[in-house]
C-alpha cells in the first residue's frame, strides 16, 4: 500500500513501470535480459575463479580484470533481478529508501566500470611503452590502493545523488516510467528545484565519464604512436593484440552511455521513451555479458585456461597472451 507523509512529501514507495509503451511485451522482453543476466553471471564468476586459483593469472592485467568483473557483476545485479520481478510478476513496487540504495549501487558501479577501464588502459601504457619497468610500477599495493581510490571516488561523488533526492518533495505522482531508480527519473517526480539535481549529474558525468576518457584517449593515442614506431610487424601485431580485448571492452562499455547522454539531449522527442529505457538496461547489461566473453576469447593465456581445465589436465605452465 502507498502512503504520503504529508509533513515532507516523501512517499514511502515508488512504483517502477517497466518500459513503457511495451507492457504487452514484457514477458518477451525478459528472455534476452535473462538470458544475458545468466551468462553475465556464469562468465564473470568463471573469470574471478580462473583469476584465483591459476596462478599464470596473477599479474596487474587480470587482477584489473577480475575488478572489472567484480564490478559487472554488482552493477547488473543491482538492476536486473528487480526488472525481471516486473516482467515476469508485475512486482513493481520498491521501497522509497530501497530505491535510493538502488540509485547508490548502479550509479557508484557505473562509475567503478569507467574508473576500471581508466586503469586497465594505463595498464596497457605501462606494459606497452615501459616494458622494462612494468613490474615494478605495477606492484600489487599499487593495484589494490589505483581499485581503492576509484572505488571511493564512486562512492564520495555519489553518495550527495542519495541526500539530494532523498530531501526533495514528491507530489507529481509515485510512478517512475523505468526498470530501476535512475537519478533524475526520481527527481523528476519532485515539485521542488531539480536544477542542482541536474548540475550535479552532470558534473558527476564529467569528473568521472570524462576524465575517465580522456586518459584512456591519451594513453592509447601513446600506444598507437609506440606500436607504430616498432620496427617488426609480428611486434606490432602482438602489441595490438593485447591491447584488442580492452578496447572491445571499452566500446561495449561506452556506447550505450553515449546513445544515452546525446539522445537524452538532442533525439528526445524523436526516439521515443521505450528506447531510452532498453538502451539504459543495456548500458548496465551489455559490458557484464560481453566483457567475460570477449576476455575468454581475445586472450589466448585465459583461452589456454579453461581448455586446460575442461581437458582435466594438471599442466599449470604459463602461456603469453
Amino acid at each position: 500500500m502507498l502512503m504520503l507523509n504529508k509533513t515532507d512529501m516523501t512517499p514511502a514507495s515508488f512504483i517502477l513501470n517497466g518500459v513503457p509503451g511495451l507492457e504487452d511485451t514484457h514477458k518477451w522482453i525478459s528472455f534476452p535480459f535473462c538470458s544475458m543476466y545468466v551468462v553475465a553471471i556464469v562468465g564473470n564468476c568463471g573469470l574471478l575463479y580462473l583469476i584465483c586459483y591459476e596462478d599464470s593469472l596473477h599479474k596487474p592485467m587480470y587482477y584489473f580484470l577480475a575488478m572489472l568483473s567484480l564490478t559487472d557483476l554488482v552493477m547488473c545485479s543491482s538492476t536486473i533481478p528487480k526488472a525481471l520481478c516486473i516482467f515476469w510478476f508485475h512486482l513493481k513496487e520498491i521501497g522509497f529508501h530501497e530505491c535510493l540504495i538502488q540509485m547508490f549501487f548502479i550509479h557508484t558501479f557505473t562509475g567503478m566500470e569507467s574508473g576500471v577501464l581508466m586503469l586497465m588502459a594505463l595498464d596497457r601504457y605501462v606494459a606497452i611503452c615501459y616494458p622494462l619497468r612494468y613490474s615494478t610500477t605495477l606492484t600489487n599495493p599499487v593495484i589494490a590502493k589505483a581499485g581503492l581510490a576509484t572505488f571511493l571516488r564512486g562512492v564520495f561523488l555519489i553518495i550527495p545523488f542519495a541526500f539530494l533526492t532523498k530531501h526533495l518533495p514528491y507530489c507529481k505522482g509515485h510512478i517512475i516510467p523505468h526498470t530501476y531508480c535512475d537519478h533524475m527519473s526520481v527527481a523528476k517526480l519532485s515539485c521542488g528545484n531539480v536544477k542542482v539535481n541536474a548540475i550535479y549529474g552532470l558534473l558527476v558525468a564529467l569528473l568521472i565519464g570524462g576524465f575517465d576518457i580522456l586518459c584512456i584517449t591519451v594513453s592509447y593515442t601513446v600506444i598507437l604512436r609506440a606500436v607504430v614506431s616498432l620496427s617488426s610487424a609480428e611486434a606490432q601485431q602482438k602489441a595490438f593484440s593485447t591491447c584488442t580485448a580492452h578496447i572491445c571492452a571499452i566500446v561495449f562499455s561506452y556506447s550505450p552511455a553515449f546513445f544515452s547522454f546525446f539522445s537524452h539531449r538532442f533525439g528526445g522527442h524523436t526516439i521515443p521513451p521505450s528506447c531510452h529505457i532498453i538502451v539504459a538496461n543495456l548500458y548496465l547489461l551489455l559490458p557484464p555479458t560481453m566483457n567475460p566473453v570477449v576476455y575468454g576469447v581475445k586472450t589466448k593465456q585465459i583461452r589456454d585456461c579453461v581448455i586446460r581445465i575442461l581437458s582435466g589436465s594438471k599442466d599449470t605452465k604459463s602461456h603469453g597472451i
